[in-house]
């Protein structure tokens, strides 16, 4: 029986609206497995390969290079078995006729971020999902809660999420008073008595791990499982030089080198996003938090506790990019906690292998 699919643009986080076809990677009259990266598309945020979710013959290349198209818009005909063009004719022609895109008043009634005075400092947060034991996401140095962009949704399918902007990041306030890992942490803690959350989930990205290991260890209590992606903390090799780099950057070639690094696909490396992140460096008081950040991790405050330690005393999962330029693989050697290497990606391994990613936690968290 010959079953005719539809290839849609994808919607990676909430915030994606549109995303521009940068490549095909198959051709009509390609063979197409399910799991194939059939072309890439270019978000304002990240580039990335749209996957097919079925497999047969791609008959139909509906969408252009270079043409941007709303989320849901038809890229592309997949089809298993025999059918004739007319056919293919009918149910592009019936897509598009009944096609209509998400926008104007539907994409304001979406969640937000909310911001709130915690403990004498604004914070930023988003929240997704309801129910079960909440799980907080913790982003790295420079980042804020975009970095879970392509993890928050599905994180969220099965309970609260919370992903948060640590000070000195995103739309929180800036100023640092210690530029310590204890202040970072102990604002984490501190949101959770505002939200009133008793103990949660916990889940951090680089400096973000340490994060989460250094609230375990203030607060034990307060904590029912570890996530660790490429988590700073657990090992004393980190790239200083990448760290130096980046805080010194001022333009977006100086810039780009820093970023790289942080990649195994030098193409996720968009020129938007080296743009978005030099407007937030020259946000006042962005400059001062990173350099203060930056002096405490290369002088040794992540060694001052003994963080691997903490993971015997909690659930922990860690996962790795085996290509990590920033913090090595080797990291995840030796530790009590399940570990996951994924080969072929860098330091932002929850963007690059962002299903691999999802998929381990949601099965750990479910465990747990």
């Amino acid at each position: 029986m010959s079953q005719i699919h539809t290839l849609t643009m994808p919607k990676w986080g909430l915030s994606m609206t549109e995303g521009r076809v940068d490549t095909w990677l198959k051709h009509e009259g390609d063979e197409i497995s399910k799991g194939d990266e059939v072309l890439d598309v270019e978000t304002d945020k990240i580039s990335s390969s749209v996957e097919a979710p079925f497999s047969g013959v791609l008959r139909r290349q509906v969408a252009k290079p270079d043409e941007t198209l709303p989320v849901g818009a038809l890229l592309a005909v997949v089809v298993e078995g025999e059918v004739e063009e007319a056919e293919i004719d009918a149910v592009v022609q019936r897509f598009q006729a009944e096609f209509v895109a998400q926008g104007g008043a539907d994409q304001t009634q979406g969640p937000e971020p909310q911001k709130a005075e915690v403990a004498g400092r604004l914070l930023r947060w988003f929240e997704l999902g309801e129910g079960g034991t909440p799980l907080v996401l913790v982003h790295g140095f420079a980042g804020d809660l975009n970095n879970w962009l392509f993890n928050h949704p599905a994180l969220a399918a099965e309970r609260r999420v919370i992903a948060v902007d640590l000070p000195g990041h995103g739309e929180s306030a800036k100023a640092l008073r210690q530029g310590s890992l204890d202040e970072l942490s102990e604002t984490v803690l501190v949101l959770l008595d505002h939200l009133e959350i008793p103990h949660a989930h916990l889940a951090g990205h680089s400096m973000g791990g340490a994060v989460c290991l250094n609230l375990a260890r203030l607060a034990p209590q307060r904590v029912t499982s570890l996530s660790l992606v490429a988590s700073a903390g657990l090992g004393e090799a980190i790239n200083g030089a990448y760290l130096q780099s980046f805080v010194a950057a001022t333009h977006r070639n100086a810039l780009k080198p820093a970023m790289l690094q942080l990649f195994a696909d030098p193409g996720l490396v968009t020129r938007q996003m080296l743009e978005d992140m030099l407007k937030f460096k020259r946000l006042e008081g962005v400059d001062e938090a990173l350099r203060q950040l930056g002096a405490a991790l290369a002088e040794g405050d992540l060694q001052r506790h003994d963080l691997r330690g903490v993971l015997g005393q909690h659930p922990a999962l860690v996962i790795w990019g085996a290509e990590d330029a920033i913090i090595p693989a080797a990291h995840a050697q030796g530790l009590e906690a399940e570990v996951l290497v994924i080969a072929g990606v860098g330091h932002m391994v929850q963007m690059e292998a962002a299903e691999q990613v999802n998929q381990a936690m949601v099965e750990f968290l479910r465990a747990h």
